[in-house]
């Protein structure tokens, strides 16, 4: 049995495929799941964003796109379809690469996943350097309590989770503050007052579960 477990991060840029151009056309950030590959050679796409009624005309105009569903939930539009055109990232499957998370901006993609033991690892990395446009970002060991995700661990929405990583990468929770809760919100693609919002939910949920009960305590700081 191969016990070590490592972490893999890449940028993708330039993929043509249809959730890249999406992002870019429309200037609204996707978040998808690992893409399924059909049998035929055709993948099935699950992915949320922020509501945006122009990234749903754009997908539904796209011809490579089919059978596009769309649902809403806490203000993101979630969705599902059936895609012509594969991308960038079944080479890197194909080669090994668990994708664990996707998401595109400005038709770029951040692609995040699991490598088990060296020799895949080496095949990966020898695919991503045969793709055109794929770069490394990073490469680290995976932690025992990264093997389930933040929204699996404590109860969080995708949107609730995706804000507080936002959060926290900018350094929203630093002192003194390094961003924001404006500058937050809009590289999330939504308001400072829905960005508050998801922040105060995840909070109360995370501290919750974290001292196991709900007190009257005292309102979060809305302030800058």
């Amino acid at each position: 049995m191969i016990e070590e477990c490592l972490m893999v991060e890449f940028r993708i840029e330039g993929d043509d495929c249809p959730l890249a151009d999406a992002s870019s056309a429309t200037g609204t950030p996707i978040e998808a799941a690992p893409p399924l590959l059909r049998d035929d050679r055709n993948v099935l796409l699950r992915f949320s964003a922020q509501a945006s009624e122009e990234l749903g005309d754009y997908l539904d105009g796209d011809d490579r796109i089919r059978y596009l569903y769309q649902s809403v939930t806490e203000g993101r539009y979630n969705y599902r379809c059936l895609s012509l055109q594969q991308c960038v990232v079944h080479k890197l499957i194909s080669a090994g690469f668990m994708v664990e998370s996707l998401t595109y901006r400005d038709g770029n993609a951040i692609l995040t996943g699991a490598v088990v033991g060296h020799e895949i690892l080496q095949t990966v990395m020898e695919t991503a350097g045969e793709t055109v446009g794929v770069k490394l970002q990073r490469v680290y060991a995976l932690r025992a309590r990264e093997d389930a995700s933040i929204a699996q661990q404590w109860d969080l929405t995708p949107a609730q989770a995706e804000s507080l990583r936002y959060a926290v990468e900018m350094g929203y929770f630093v002192v003194p503050r390094q961003t924001t809760a404006s500058e937050v919100a809009a590289e999330l693609g939504i308001s400072k007052s829905a960005f508050l919002e998801r922040l105060h939910r995840a909070q109360h949920s995370l501290l919750t579960q974290l001292f196991g009960g709900v007190g009257e305590g005292r309102p979060d700081d809305d302030r800058e």
